[in-house]
């Protein structure tokens, strides 16, 4: 642990909640939940707000919804949230080379890397600094923390939230976190705070008066040596920049159990394919690959086979994905479905044997596409597919401008009209086949004053949408979400309850 508080902890301020409110006028300082609308849907963050009424992250929205039914439960917008997280990662890179991002909202810097004078006046500076130029860039808060440590940079920053700075001096660690919670020691865990409990151990200075031997007893040498280090205020990790990924998975949350097994193996294979996108979009190859099944239970296994080399071949990657699936046992209905790749490489090595076995069954790519155009060229395509309106979704309408979706259902879409910088919009129904009404990208939360109105050109893409891949189980990009299940159905932009 270093003698000063030169570590730098960020995390952004209930991120996509507060992102929302910032965006739609009518939300603010209102209970707002964005995550997965389903009825099996997770709730990604809540506003806290939301958290009054005991709405957490990871909470069911089913129970969230009985918690707190007057929030606006809205569609993640993961295009702005990762356009907001890149301007805020860019200012952190101007205070040092070493930035170790841990999500879209939450990173450390090793502020002595970047040159800043190692005393606790100057890291306070840049810390204050830093939340001054994060709220003028993109409108929202962060809490920061600084200390000697990575570790007690996190716990900072937690206690400084909302909106908040916490600087630990030097020969105060102990001193602070002897009352916490042994859970606020990284890697305790339920099932590790349980097994403490047990012993008599609830907080921090009861770990460290435990002693490294009853640690080790309880635990085993590696978790109990580490904790004991921890607890005692031992903490030597470095920052490091660029931190390498170490597998790339997706998941379905279906919103009836799958009993069909046919219709198990498509999924198991669509889901494949979607993993190998992102692989190939990554620029990566793998060479073990894993899927999950959660049953209706919620009873969860996982599979996994090892490849002769890293390969990111489609085909090679479903047929794994299928053996595993083999001895499975489905018939109870499956809840999830999920398949990754890990042991990661920068290079494909060709796995001949599997491609060659594959080859008389696959079907050119071209040749399909070729196939599809000739059919096309002789019938009529097939209509398109009704829109969906999901709650928080950004809209524009010819008359009206820009917006965002509070519900639809029984053929009808309710839409409130405004913009990040506006007074709280109009609410109005329309027909969800409105020609004017069509699909919009997010507006920036903060307006330049200098360029173009963004309401008339629009704002950073929304590649997310409502198709996120990588949250919890029932999050953005779980099936069978209905539209009616959003904002309009539970009162977005009432009083608090």
């Amino acid at each position: 642990m270093r003698g000063v508080p030169t570590i730098l902890h960020l995390d952004m301020d209930a991120f996509y909640a507060s992102a929302e409110q910032a965006a739609k006028p009518s939300l603010r300082g209102k209970p707002v939940v964005v995550g997965g609308i389903g009825p099996r849907g997770v709730v990604a963050t809540a506003s806290y707000e939301a958290r009054v009424f005991g709405v957490r992250s990871a909470m069911a929205t089913a129970q969230a919804r009985r918690l707190c039914p007057n929030a606006a439960y809205l569609t993640p917008r993961f295009g702005l949230y990762q356009h907001i997280s890149q301007i805020v990662m860019e200012l952190l890179r101007e205070l040092s080379p070493l930035v170790e991002p841990l999500s879209l909202d939450e990173a450390f810097v090793d502020l002595e890397a970047g040159g800043v004078e190692p005393t606790p006046a100057a890291v306070r500076a840049v810390g204050e600094k830093l939340r001054r130029d994060i709220a003028r860039a993109t409108g929202l808060t962060g809490s920061v923390g600084l200390a000697g440590s990575k570790m007690l940079a996190k716990i900072a920053s937690e206690e400084a939230k909302p909106d908040g700075l916490l600087l630990i001096a030097p020969g105060t660690e102990l001193g602070i976190l002897g009352p916490m919670s042994v859970r606020a020691i990284p890697g305790v865990g339920p099932a590790t705070a349980e097994t403490l409990r047990r012993a008599g151990i609830t907080t921090v200075a009861e770990t460290a008066e435990a002693g490294e031997d009853e640690l080790v007893r309880l635990l085993g040498r590696a978790h109990g040596g580490g904790l004991y280090a921890l607890a005692t205020g031992h903490d030597d990790r470095p920052v490091v920049a660029d931190r390498d990924a170490k597998s790339v998975s997706v998941e379905d949350t279906f919103a009836e159990d799958l009993t069909d097994r046919t219709r198990v193996e498509l999924e198991l294979a669509r889901l494949a394919d979607r993993c190998v996108r992102r692989l190939r979009g990554a620029g990566r190859s793998g060479r073990t690959v894993v899927i999950k099944v959660r049953s209706y239970d919620f009873s969860t296994l996982t599979r996994s086979e090892t490849l002769r080399g890293p390969t990111d071949d489609p085909a090679v990657i479903r047929e794994a994905a299928a053996r595993l699936l083999e001895g499975v046992d489905t018939t109870a209905g499956v809840r999830l479905l999920g398949v990754g790749v890990s042991g990661l490489a920068d290079y494909t090595q060709e796995d001949l044997f599997a491609q060659a076995a594959s080859a008389p069954d696959e079907t050119p790519e071209a040749s399909a596409d070729e196939e599809g155009e000739s059919a096309g060229a002789q019938e009529p395509a097939d209509p398109a597919p009704p829109r969906r309106w999901l709650p928080g979704l950004d809209v524009r309408h010819a008359e009206y401008g820009p917006g965002w979706v509070q519900g639809s259902g029984l053929g009808r879409v309710t839409v409130r009209f405004e913009t990040p910088w506006s007074a709280p919009g109009r609410v109005r129904t329309l027909a969800v086949d409105d020609p004017a009404l069509e699909p919009a990208e997010p507006l920036p939360l903060v307006r330049d004053t200098d360029g173009p109105d963004p309401a008339d050109h629009g704002g950073p893409a929304d590649h997310g949408g409502p198709g996120g891949q990588n949250g919890p189980e029932g999050a953005p990009g779980s099936g069978g979400s209905p539209e009616s299940a959003g904002v309009g159905a539970c009162g977005a932009g009432s009083s608090r309850p």
